[in-house]
């Protein structure tokens, strides 16, 4: 009889009714509590640059072998560089290539001679703020000063060594 209660029992548990639990994250006052409101935000990823040995080279592999839209090699005698920028749906690839002597590529190069990925950009809502703020949080800025960088903004380089060996631009959005 036990053994027919049982399978009964079991077969009552079968078909009841279970309900998931869900857990949800709250931004309850515990997780925010003594956080201020930031005054600048990071938006979206605007580039990865890539420091070629090749510019003509590298720009025909985008544009003819995958197909890319890409740009017409842009000098940027202040940062030292020939960019070219590969369109993508949601971002762009820049291409670097070193552009006279006192190139920061050049040195980039010399170390990684097939070439490689240089820094990541991200577009920042409020450069000066974030410059203000990443330098209290003691990260060192590359420059005393934003620049004006390939797209017409203002950018800033943080230090790779503060970043997780990264380089990272912030980009005026």
């Amino acid at each position: 009889m036990a053994a027919v209660l049982w399978k009964v029992t079991g077969v009552a548990n079968h078909f009841r009714k279970v309900v998931p639990t869900v857990r949800r994250l709250s931004l309850s006052a515990s997780l925010t509590q003594g956080r201020p409101s930031p005054v600048w935000k990071l938006g979206r990823l605007n580039h990865v640059a890539i420091a070629v040995p090749n510019l003509e080279k590298a720009t025909s592999f985008y544009r003819d072998l995958l197909g890319g839209h890409v740009s017409e090699a842009v000098p940027l005698p202040d940062h030292g560089v020939y960019t070219v920028f590969v369109e993508l749906g949601n971002t762009k690839l820049e291409l670097l290539h070193p552009l006279g002597e006192k190139s920061p590529i050049s040195g980039f190069l010399e170390k990684n001679k097939a070439g490689g990925m240089h820094h990541i950009c991200i577009e920042v809502n409020d450069i000066h703020s974030a410059i203000t703020d990443l330098k209290a949080k003691n990260i060192r800025m590359l420059s005393s000063e934003p620049r004006i960088g390939a797209h017409g903004k203002l950018v800033m380089f943080l230090h790779p060594k503060d970043c997780d060996g990264v380089l990272v631009e912030l980009e005026q959005a």
